[in-house]
């Protein structure tokens, strides 16, 4: 097992730590929530601030081109990790390859959407709550390794080999703080905010350098010369 997927079954356990508590805590212990609800987040300092700043700090190493402890399907967006193909760089190619690419990832939006808006109408006739709410966000947490870790639905749809080919690579936030849009309060609205600036920032580079989300033009994501050894379920390298 290679030292980043040890690492990343190691960050698996604890957000699944982390939903477990959260349970727990919505039982026996529900003014922990209390940063949910408008200004809230500044009365006080708690349990939920802790979580705040993992979350923030997660997002902020996407836009920060660090090595160490980081899947290459995330850090492809920075030129640092891009080692070109010169006699494939075809920008007609990589143009069709683009927008077949993107046809897959707006279906995933599409679905994402539709299962958000369902839990939001569940919100809006008051069968959820601002915390079912925020639950169910700390479940999408523990989904998101899952996908990487173990198997991904969203491949099916995408069509990639792996995690490292992976279109949407960096969508992981934005689908998973996607409840906090309906609750009204800083706490939810920052974690929402900052998703969608990395959402946007990595749609900008995609639209810019097409050519380092491909395995035919970048290099560092063919399986040879792949260090993550992330998706073994789907790593043909290593079945042999």
């Amino acid at each position: 097992m290679s030292t980043i997927r040890k690492i990343y079954f190691a960050r698996l356990i604890g957000r699944i730590f982390i939903f477990l508590l959260s349970v727990c805590l919505f039982f026996f212990r529900p003014g922990v929530f209390a940063p949910l609800e408008g200004m809230g987040f500044f009365r006080s300092f708690g349990l939920m601030h802790l979580l705040w700043i993992i979350w923030m700090i997660d997002m902020l190493a996407q836009l920060i081109p660090i090595q160490k402890h980081i899947s290459i399907g995330s850090l492809k967006v920075f030129r640092q990790h891009f080692r070109p193909i010169c006699e494939k760089i075809n920008p007609q190619a990589i143009k069709e390859h683009a927008k077949s690419a993107a046809r897959s990832a707006y279906w995933v939006l599409v679905v994402w959407t539709l299962l958000i808006a369902a839990i939001g109408a569940l919100h809006a006739a008051h069968v959820l709550s601002h915390v079912h709410l925020f639950l169910i966000t700390v479940a999408f947490y523990v989904c998101d390794l899952i996908c990487v870790l173990i198997w991904c639905p969203f491949r099916l749809m995408m069509k990639n080999r792996c995690c490292t080919t992976c279109r949407i690579f960096n969508w992981d936030h934005l689908m998973m703080f996607s409840p906090m849009l309906f609750i009204p309060s800083f706490y939810a609205w920052s974690l929402f905010g900052m998703s969608l600036v990395v959402f946007l920032i990595w749609e900008l580079c995609i639209l810019v350098h097409p050519e380092r989300f491909w395995d035919k033009t970048n290099a560092a994501l063919q399986c040879a010369n792949c260090t993550d050894k992330l998706c073994t379920q789907y790593c043909q390298k290593l079945r042999r």
